[in-house]
């Protein structure tokens, strides 16, 4: 917990200008934005050219960026996700774009995820978010927070300003409707 705490005032210090807080964050938080960027890699096919650590570096340096009133760790961690989540799918449709519609890079959606031994495509997942986000914005979000943010139903439920059982409905739901889309686009 004082991890947390020492994390969200390093944040709040960083928001007020003081830029040496930057210095004293990234120790904190890296190792969670690590196991992120593995997660993400994990699901990425052999051949995939961006590195963990290559991820972890080229977020951290977006997010200092931008200009965003940080409110604690698991929103830090949320916009981190989501920004990694970005860089990913445009370093997929770059990809893409070099070999004219070649091999298309995988993500693996794990069974606690969106479905059990699913395979989608990271620009086809991204499509379906995209769909998603304009059916119902705030399933999308606990979509986002949970896989790509690896935040808890707590930490969810912190950062969207609702409760956790409310989290669990909506994921739930975001889950079967991924699953749906997923399997629809893939035998039309």
């Amino acid at each position: 917990m004082q991890k947390q705490s020492d994390v969200t005032s390093l944040l709040l210090d960083w928001r007020a200008g003081q830029k040496n807080a930057l210095n004293d964050l990234l120790p904190l938080v890296q190792d969670n934005l690590r196991q992120l960027a593995a997660s993400y890699m994990r699901g990425e096919n052999a051949g995939h050219t961006l590195q963990a650590t290559a991820l972890v570096n080229e977020a951290f340096i977006k997010l200092v960026d931008v200009d965003i009133t940080w409110q604690n760790r698991a929103h830090f961690i949320a916009i981190a996700a989501n920004t990694m989540r970005r860089i990913l799918v445009d370093h997929a449709r770059a990809k893409r774009r070099e070999k004219r519609g070649g091999d298309n890079i995988q993500v693996t959606l794990h069974e606690t995820r969106i479905g059990k031994d699913e395979q989608a495509d990271i620009l086809e997942l991204e499509d379906v978010l995209t769909k998603l986000e304009a059916f119902d914005q705030r399933k999308s979000q606990v979509i986002e927070l949970s896989f790509y943010g690896g935040l808890t139903y707590d930490e969810i439920a912190e950062v969207l300003g609702i409760s956790a059982a409310t989290v669990d409905r909506e994921l739930r739901f975001a889950k079967a409707w991924l699953y749906r889309e997923l399997n629809d686009d893939n035998n039309s």
